[in-house]
């Protein structure tokens, strides 16, 4: 049995769930390849896609069907295609606090690549500007398993459908306006994920997270799919706890202070929440308090007192190190998947303070493993941040590094996917 890995990129928090599967599929003598658009990392198996076509002679017929095809294209009878003027003007006027916007077409046909061809089962992950919806559904002819990491692959094209956009002075979400051209661009987008699969009968989709399961169910794409949900998994030995004193020796970190760790790579993206966590720890105004940022480093923090800015952090065990420094991590996202920072976090026996919001409340056991805010807001996070300093000692290490084991090994994580593509292959 031979599984194609199908992502855009080596780097990034999708691709590194998904190098994370693909290398524990590998240790379990699975054949599994990685067929990539970018490459900058030397993953085991791992290929970026590369095809010449064949010079090509057009016939006197060809020439009228094509002459054919752009007409009707002008009437918008042969297909719902977004011109590239359009998009670049759309894109242009987007807000950049915004995440980002992914069209369904990309030129390319992953079905050419030699590693398509050997594959038994094609398992496409984050696979923006990477899969042309039209070109593969048309052409594949292999059971595919989608693993979603977001809302892309369902959505008009938005990663998210982002609700709020920027917070108010009293510490509340905005509500998002969206415009009637986004509407439009995004109901074209849907039309045509929609056409693309209104003849295909071999797709599964998995979900690392219940929430994404259940939004995917809803979605006019995938709402006549089957649709599973497969947490996400960690290598144990990595994400791990350390020693916190050697741990903040090593980062350069007080020992004499409650640690607060924040991790993304860039503040600027509303949906990460940042300017929540911002205002809170500054209505905190608690001496004895750190805020220890991981990720690009941004000048307008450099004015607030105690924020520590360890900068970007590419090494997982350094990671690992990073959160066992902490005494809670904090994960402020207004709308989120099933976060690795979060996995990571309390895989290093790490408690977690986060929103109700996506996955994040099917990770986080209130009381236990963290604590859950009662809403969306700058007050809300001060009172959860108050209640977990008055009374860090109430979470024991131990246990919250022992309860993400039993559901976040990646061990279990494959075993899951290998039970999934043997039932699929008709090996069961």
């Amino acid at each position: 049995m031979k599984i194609l890995i199908v992502n855009t990129f080596d780097k990034g928090g999708a691709a590194n769930s998904c190098k994370r599967l693909h290398l524990e599929l590998l240790s379990k003598n699975i054949e599994s390849e990685c067929l990539l658009k970018s490459k900058q990392n030397n993953w085991s198996n791992s290929f970026i896609y590369s095809f010449k076509p064949p010079a090509k002679w057009f016939s006197t017929s060809d020439k009228i069907k094509n002459k054919v095809k752009r007409i009707l294209r002008e009437f918008e009878f042969y297909s719902p295609q977004i011109k590239k003027d359009e998009i670049k003007e759309f894109l242009s006027f987007r807000s950049t606090g915004l995440e980002i916007f992914s069209f369904p077409n990309s030129g390319i046909d992953i079905t050419q690549s030699d590693d398509y061809k050997k594959a038994d089962i094609i398992n496409l992950h984050w696979v923006a500007n990477f899969l042309d919806y039209q070109s593969f559904f048309k052409k594949n002819i292999k059971p595919v398993v989608w693993t979603l990491h977001d809302m892309n692959p369902f959505s008009g094209g938005e990663h998210y459908e982002e609700k709020y956009l920027g917070i108010d002075k009293f510490g509340f979400p905005i509500r998002r306006q969206v415009s009637e051209e986004e509407m439009t661009i995004a109901n074209k987008n849907i039309e045509i994920k929609k056409q693309a699969l209104s003849k295909v009968n071999n797709l599964t989709i998995v979900a690392p997270s219940e929430w994404l399961a259940e939004e995917a169910r809803k979605s006019e794409v995938f709402k006549n799919y089957p649709v599973l949900c497969i947490p996400y998994g960690l290598d144990d030995e990595i994400y791990a706890p350390r020693d916190q004193n050697y741990s903040r020796d090593l980062l350069g970190i007080p020992k004499d202070k409650k640690v607060i760790l924040f991790v993304a790579d860039s503040i600027s993206n509303s949906r990460k929440g940042f300017a929540y966590l911002k205002m809170a720890f500054q209505q905190l105004a608690n001496e004895n308090v750190v805020l220890c940022a991981i990720g690009q480093k941004n000048s307008e923090l450099e004015l607030i007192d105690n924020i520590l800015e360890l900068g970007p952090i590419y090494d997982e065990r350094l990671m690992s190190v990073a959160y066992s420094a902490a005494d809670v991590f904090v994960i402020p996202s207004l709308m989120d998947n099933l976060p690795n920072t979060v996995l990571e976090s309390i895989m290093c026996g790490t408690p977690v303070i986060g929103f109700p919001v996506g996955g994040i409340p099917e990770m986080i056991i209130d009381g236990k493993n963290g604590l859950i805010t009662k809403e969306i807001s700058v007050n809300s996070l001060v009172e959860t941040l108050t209640d977990f300093l008055d009374k860090p000692e109430s979470f024991n290490k131990d246990e919250i590094r022992a309860d993400a084991l039993k559901k976040y090994d990646q061990k279990i994580q494959a075993e899951r996917y290998i039970s999934l593509f043997k039932e699929i292959n008709g090996q069961v």
